[in-house]
């Protein structure tokens, strides 16, 4: 099929209302449908699409027609769009850290205004190469993409990326141990060694797939000095048991934002 042909049905399938989408459910038929829809449209199908409601309304995004839906609609992680558009101010440094491709570095750059600056943090090469195209697509001339994972040391680490059944990679992590078969090499920085070259951050949105504890430890100096309000994603107990010992340590008040988001502001600002 033509670039052209499978960029409408694309769009289409973006689009598709859900009693269209649960048809992929009925026995037999639901299977048929699944592949042929494979055969016409590759998994790594993108089209441009403008949000339709929510906080980041009319942001163009490159969507995978079959995980998009969410962000066309304006809901994805709702309540930390809520969150971020309600503390966000003009002027603000803000970092995004694990921007993936950027649904709150985007909402940033456009609550922040051109006399703010965003750093947007993503390791995986795929996924910053959407980043960017994404940033370009709504002209955005404030933001700063950082093609490094965020670490308690600036280093190379391994990194897992996703496997094929996240179509949008959003899942790749740094492992803590060795270099296992199927890991590459990416750079990290610590934010402490990274403030030194760029602006200290005044907010921090954390999405790092469980190494927020390795990010906190390289950024003590960053929470203490310039004392940043921080919106975090907790993927696990222990990680959320840690991350809160170690910001109330540094005078943070932190307050549930939903069941895997905290938001922590230093005590007295």
């Amino acid at each position: 099929m033509e670039d052209g042909a499978r960029n409408w049905v694309g769009k289409l399938l973006l689009r598709a209302p859900t009693r269209v989408r649960s048809i992929r459910k009925i026995p037999v038929i639901g299977d048929i449908i699944h592949r042929l829809s494979h055969r016409v449209l590759p998994n790594d199908e993108k089209v441009w699409a403008q949000i339709e409601d929510g906080p980041s309304r009319g942001l163009w995004f490159e969507l995978n027609p079959r995980t998009g839906r969410s962000y066309l609609r304006g809901d994805a992680e709702m309540e930390v769009q809520k969150t971020l558009a309600e503390n966000l101010r003009p002027g603000m440094i803000f970092y995004d850290l694990g921007a993936n491709i950027g649904l709150f570095s985007l909402l940033a750059a456009r609550a922040v205004g051109p006399t703010g600056r965003v750093f947007s943090f993503e390791p995986d090469p795929e996924i910053a190469t959407r980043l960017t195209r994404n940033v370009e697509r709504n002209e955005f001339q404030n933001v700063a993409i950082v093609s490094k994972g965020v670490w308690s040391g600036t280093e190379r680490r391994a990194f897992a990326p996703s496997d094929s059944s996240s179509p949008d990679h959003g899942t790749g992590s740094f492992v803590t141990d060795g270099n296992p078969t199927g890991t590459v090499l990416l750079d990290c920085v610590a934010l402490d060694d990274f403030v030194r070259e760029a602006p200290a951050p005044q907010a921090i949105k954390c999405d790092v797939e469980g190494a927020e504890l390795e990010v906190l430890r390289g950024a003590e100096n960053t929470l203490r000095g310039h004392r940043p309000w921080i919106l975090c994603e907790m993927h696990s107990e222990a990680n959320d048991h840690a991350c809160r010992q170690l910001l109330g340590q540094f005078g943070y008040n932190l307050v549930s934002v939903d069941r895997h988001h905290v938001l922590a502001s230093p005590q007295g600002v």
